[in-house]
């Protein structure tokens, strides 16, 4: 991780305000997936980079009433098409999980970088967006010591359910494997208890 600033460059940047400094910066062992769409179930606006980065028009849709003073981000959103914004360094603290826990540790901001995937738990995902996140994947895993991936799901379990039932946990993990092995890195990593 040294000399590495956590910003890729693979990915287009869009800075958030919503973020800080972690409390241990070489503790960065767990991914975070979720869905997001805004909004619900509409794809391809600007209305999640606006909500990422504190400049959402509350008046453009009823349902972003619910938003207002809401301060949240993502270190990651993958478009349908696969194409990836980045609002934090993943250096930094994105506030994306909230209440959350896993093995034992509460707070995963702490220690987690979040991806969010423009989709519902109602719509399946892109091809590209899996590929996105393979290799987004490897790329984290030149930088940081993950060792686990979870959905939003498992680390809140009962207070939310992405990235949803759609969400192909077995394509992620063989288009992880494959991709691993086309760049030489590890593909061993921790997945929700009970997938393959």
């Amino acid at each position: 991780m040294s000399g590495f600033d956590g910003w890729l460059p693979q990915a287009r940047r869009y800075d958030s305000p919503y973020c800080d400094a972690r409390p241990d910066p070489a503790d960065i062992t767990l991914l975070v997936i979720h869905n997001v769409s805004l909004p619900g179930g509409s794809f391809g606006g600007p209305h999640v980079s606006d909500l990422f980065t504190g400049r959402i028009d509350y008046n453009a849709d009823p349902s972003f009433a619910d938003l207002r003073g809401l301060k949240v981000s993502s270190h990651f959103f993958i478009r349908r098409d696969g194409s990836i914004i980045q609002y934090v360094s993943a250096n930094a603290r994105a506030w994306h999980a909230g209440l959350s826990s896993f093995r034992g540790r509460d707070k995963c901001n702490d220690f987690s970088i979040g991806v969010e995937l423009e989709g519902s738990d109602f719509v399946a995902f892109e091809a590209a967006q899996y590929t996105a996140l393979a290799a987004l994947t490897i790329a984290l895993q030149q930088h940081y010591p993950l060792t686990d991936v979870q959905g939003h799901e498992h680390i809140a379990p009962g207070r939310k359910t992405d990235p949803g039932p759609l969400f192909d946990w077995e394509c992620y993990q063989n288009l992880l494997k494959k991709q691993a092995m086309l760049v030489a890195a590890s593909a061993e990593l921790g997945f929700p208890v009970g997938l393959p």
